[in-house]
């Protein structure tokens, strides 16, 4: 394709452009609602902890496990029916959030558990022996000591849903895969299919940067 037909090309890319972003804030807002809680839920409920449920970390780590095992195309077909009996389709950015936030939310979940493993066994001992309760525990020591890795367990999903979102885009999800299939991979156009991947390394690195910046803005150390 020449420089002629990219020109021609560029509403089509700032629209699959909006599709990812769409998509994909979709998905981190749900991960961020859904996630933080069920990874605190995930490691206050662990075995020595002050709300400790072995039943209950056992499901919800067993169903966490189960979704993270699933390879995101094999999860995206599953959730084909589900997602039809939500939205009454299975086309289009808002079809593939619902896949991509089912995805990303037990990911996302992981990650606070491992950032809040990180914070001092000696602050949580105190803030118990202090008397305070769990939710208060929960608002004033866990969150503000584990924030830096909350925030790059953030950046990390981001990235990830990303590159779900481009997967997306070969089922008929929109967006910046989309793109590269139809204009690029379908028409043996490799300059669509190298603009593309410039798209998405460029949002890759942005996303990047500005999580890391916010964590060391946060971080304690």
């Amino acid at each position: 394709m020449s420089d002629n037909g990219l020109i021609k090309l560029l509403p089509d890319m700032l629209k699959a452009f909006y599709e990812t972003l769409y998509m994909c804030g979709v998905s981190l807002i749900l991960a961020i609602i859904i996630g933080i809680p069920l990874g605190i839920l995930l490691f206050i409920s662990d075995r020595g902890l002050f709300a400790e449920n072995r039943f209950v970390n056992m499901v919800l780590g067993v169903l966490s496990n189960v979704v993270r095992s699933i390879p995101f195309l094999i999860l995206l077909v599953l959730l084909l029916p589900f997602t039809q009996w939500i939205l009454g389709t299975t086309i289009g950015p808002s079809a593939a959030a619902v896949p991509l936030s089912v995805a990303a939310i037990p990911f996302y979940a992981r990650l606070v558990e491992a950032s809040l493993r990180e914070v001092s066994k000696g602050v949580i001992e105190a803030a118990v022996a202090a008397g305070a309760r769990p939710w208060l525990i929960i608002r004033e020591v866990l969150l503000p000591e584990a924030k830096s890795g909350i925030i790059s367990g953030l950046t990390i999903t981001a990235v990830s849903l990303l590159g779900f979102s481009a997967m997306a885009g070969t089922v008929g999800g929109g967006g910046i895969g989309d793109l590269a299939i139809r204009f690029g991979y379908y028409r043996y156009d490799n300059q669509v299919l190298f603009t593309t991947v410039i798209l998405l390394i460029a949002l890759v690195q942005i996303i990047q940067f500005l999580g890391d910046w916010a964590a060391r803005k946060v971080d304690k150390r």
